[in-house]
């Protein structure tokens, strides 16, 4: 068992698994340290917007912060609200309110059980790992610990390759979107705004932009140029048997006639939906089944395709980007970017269309990076990310999925891994695939705090 325990990182897989350890009962009472970096508690960049345009794209009935009570966010709302309903998709700072609700109550809780905390809403700065021990420094203190974990969240948004010096230093580059919806609404309204990126990341920020600024027009661009899939009005099961589709796909481990599998599958099913439903509890033992080789493949080849099926748009979002589509004001380009260069006072970006690579220019007021996740701890600004991988205490993902762990979470250096250091969330994408919405923090959460707690 470990006793003393730092949690780095403030968001909402941090206070999951705050919120998991303060409701057991060890026989020894903890010291649990968390270190939220400053902001709002649990929320993070997931759930600290304040826009009712931001919906949660998964229904309320399967959003709850606890494995063992699978209704928690929906009896919050409903003590509320009765008339909300599970399969509704609701406002993220909505989800924001229960994950601090649920926290407050934790943190209360273990009090009552004897449990030291303490909420440090500073920045950690370096982690030395031991075999016997860790060692977290923030500012001019250090503090010793048998465990940490680390609950990072999404890694800071780098700049795209080919976007000039003078392009960032312009402020009419965005890196990161966040931080312009967040930002005041008062600043001039541009004229032509162009996306780079155009997934869920890219869909939040054409409806908060769309209607701050009315009269803006908006070009997006991306390899294909599709925007997310929507989810259906009602959730759907499917009608064949999945566990065959499942047992199949184990057998053979190629991504290729994983492609086979899945279209005679979808063949048999009034709507794909529920075919790549069904295997979401399964896709982290599907992915450790393939080999390097096939999940380079993957993400070269089918990445996109799965990303916008399986992390899908609520209808009524998706009705909305179809109005602004049906209006004229929202055009969708395939392509790469280029470059991007400041040319008097206006941006221009080049683009290589698809397919064939002809180059186009766009002049545009201003350009959004809506790429989404950075899990790339190869290339980031993050300083005790930085410090982490330089000083070899922990080894990046071989394509760039964040760290390489064991499925367990425990993190890697060199061909061994750590007993007393644990990641939890988006960096463990590289070894669980499906490893960032809350239905999967939540079982991780719960493992992790089995396995902290063990004797």
């Amino acid at each position: 068992m470990f006793r003393r325990v730092a949690i780095i990182g403030g968001g909402a897989a941090a206070a999951t698994l705050l919120s998991e350890l303060l409701e057991r009962k060890p026989s020894q009472p903890l010291h649990l340290d968390w270190y939220t970096g400053g902001g709002t508690l649990a929320r993070g960049v997931a759930y600290g917007t304040a826009s009712d345009r931001h919906l949660l794209n998964v229904r309320a009935a399967s959003m709850s912060m606890f494995a063992g009570k699978p209704s928690g966010f929906l009896d919050f709302l409903q003590r509320e609200d009765p008339a909300i309903a599970g399969t509704d998709f609701l406002p993220r700072r909505r989800y924001g309110d229960y994950l601090e609700a649920e926290v407050a109550r934790a943190l209360a809780q273990g009090k009552a059980h004897g449990h030291d905390v303490n909420v440090i809403p500073f920045a950690v700065e370096a982690v030395v790992p031991e075999r016997d021990g860790i060692t977290v420094i923030h500012g001019e203190e250090s503090r010793r610990f048998d465990a940490a974990v680390l609950a990072l969240g999404s890694l800071p948004a780098q700049p795209l390759g080919g976007v000039s010096d003078e392009a960032l230093a312009s402020g009419r580059y965005v890196v990161d979107p966040w931080a312009l919806m967040a930002g005041p609404e008062n600043i001039p309204a541009p004229h032509k705004v162009v996306l780079v990126g155009l997934g869920l990341t890219a869909v939040d920020v054409l409806l908060e932009l769309s209607a701050r600024w009315p009269l803006a027009d908006f070009t997006a661009i991306s390899r294909h140029g599709l925007l997310p899939e929507a989810h259906l009005n009602a959730a759907a099961a499917p009608t064949g048997d999945s566990g065959e589709l499942i047992e199949s796909m184990r057998e053979s481990p190629d991504v290729r006639h994983w492609l086979r599998l899945l279209r005679e599958a979808l063949a048999h099913e009034r709507d794909w939906r529920a075919v790549l439903d069904s295997l979401r509890p399964h896709t982290p033992s599907l992915w450790r089944e393939l080999d390097q080789e096939q999940r380079q493949r993957f993400m070269r080849h089918a990445r996109w395709a799965w990303e916008r099926a399986r992390h899908r748009m609520p209808p009524q979002v998706g009705k909305s980007i179809a109005a602004l589509e049906g209006e004229g004001r929202l055009h969708r380009l395939r392509g790469r970017m280029k470059s991007v260069a400041l040319v008097g006072d206006n941006l221009q970006l080049q683009l290589a269309s698809a397919p064939d690579g002809t180059l186009r220019t766009l002049d545009a007021d201003l350009i959004v990076q809506t790429t989404g996740m950075n899990n790339d701890i190869r290339r980031t600004g993050h300083p005790l990310v930085s410090q982490l991988l330089t000083n070899g205490h922990i080894t990046s993902d071989p394509l760039g999925l964040g760290m390489r762990a064991a499925p367990d979470g425990r993190l890697a250096h060199g061909k061994d891994y750590w007993s007393n250091l644990f990641a939890i969330g988006s960096m463990l994408r590289g070894t669980l695939w499906e490893s960032t919405a809350m239905p999967e923090i939540r079982q991780q959460a719960r493992g992790l705090a089995d396995q902290l707690l063990a004797k």
